[in-house]
């Protein structure tokens, strides 16, 4: 005990790393909290304050890593761009109409590389070859369409 007594700061460096490598393996982010602590405490080791100062400041600086850091590296760890796969990366995209659509008889856009049988996604509408459609909803094999807005030259 003589020994960790008379080195202090290399006792908190140790519980540092050995924080920092258990973190390796449970990777839940805690650890590596509780070892910037010990870092916090090895500073004041090497001020030379008094160990009780030494332990209630690593416990403050523990504490307030996992209650103020943590949560942010967590949320921005486990959030990222959405991805869409399969059809529904169509969604939202445009195309151009191959052959007229109306609800009466499915016609073909072409969108995404890929041509799809259409319907018009308000089934009063008809849609002619070369209308530029956005594609609200995909059931099935059929992409349901609406026309986009076309703007007027002034």
């Amino acid at each position: 005990m003589d020994w960790i007594g008379d080195h202090l700061w290399q006792t908190w460096l140790a519980l540092s790393i050995a924080l920092g490598v258990a973190e390796m393996f449970s990777l839940d982010l805690i650890l590596v909290m509780l070892s910037v602590g010990a870092v916090v405490g090895m500073t004041a080791a090497l001020v030379g304050l008094a160990l009780p100062i030494q332990i209630l400041a690593a416990l403050a600086a523990s504490v307030a890593m996992l209650m103020l850091v943590r949560p942010s590296v967590v949320k921005r760890l486990h959030g990222g761009p959405e991805l869409s796969l399969g059809h529904t990366k169509l969604v939202g995209t445009q195309g151009v109409v191959t052959s007229e659509i109306s609800a009466l008889s499915p016609g073909r856009i072409h969108a995404g590389g890929e041509t799809w049988s259409a319907l018009p996604y308000d089934e009063g509408l008809a849609i002619a070859e070369g209308e530029t459609v956005e594609i609200f909803e995909i059931r099935g094999a059929t992409a349901y369409v609406h026309p986009v807005a076309r703007r007027l030259d002034p």
